[in-house]
């Protein structure tokens, strides 16, 4: 299964989801995506961050979902066909009991092989913007990998991932 300009036998690595934060690349490896979804109408979630963009339910589980141009560039993301609700395992587990988390991205409609080696410290890593990874070079410039373990912090990981007996508890 092969794309034009999305991957070719000579070239080894792993693959990556491809997408944009408004002129910038960036990549999310595909091990970690469950499911790309079409974008769907969400709940809010009360005192949450604004680019935590609400919940909904998918295959009778909850799912939280962020919207990256709202965490990134602080504002929301542009609605078009290219915008994808894509599925992450958000600890790295494989499996039912993973917890799975929504991100609203623009432009997600590439894949692309990288060597994982070839990615280097960008030098910004760290700080508020953990999840902002390495960085690559590729023929269209520069493409940052996410770190999807690292998009929430505690407080936000404990109101977005509660426990199942804390929500059946009346």
């Amino acid at each position: 299964m092969s794309s034009a300009g999305t991957s070719t036998t000579s070239v080894a690595g792993g693959l990556y989801l491809l997408f944009q934060l408004g002129e910038d690349r960036y990549a999310l490896d595909v091990h970690e995506v469950v499911e790309v979804l079409p974008l769907r109408r969400l709940k809010q979630v009360p005192e949450a961050p604004p680019w935590v963009a609400g919940v909904f339910e998918h295959r009778r589980r909850v799912i939280p979902v962020l919207d990256m141009s709202q965490r990134v560039l602080k504002r929301p993301a542009h609605v078009r066909n290219s915008t994808r609700l894509v599925l992450v395992r958000f600890d790295g587990r494989l499996g039912e009991a993973s917890p799975v988390l929504g991100l609203i991205l623009e432009h997600a409609t590439d894949t692309l092989r990288l060597s994982p080696d070839a990615f280097q410290a960008s030098g910004l890593e760290g700080g508020q913007a953990a999840y902002l990874g390495p960085v690559q070079p590729s023929a269209q410039g520069l493409i940052q990998r996410i770190e999807v373990a690292s998009l929430l912090d505690d407080a936000l990981r404990a109101l977005l991932f509660q426990p199942a007996e804390q929500g059946a508890t009346r």
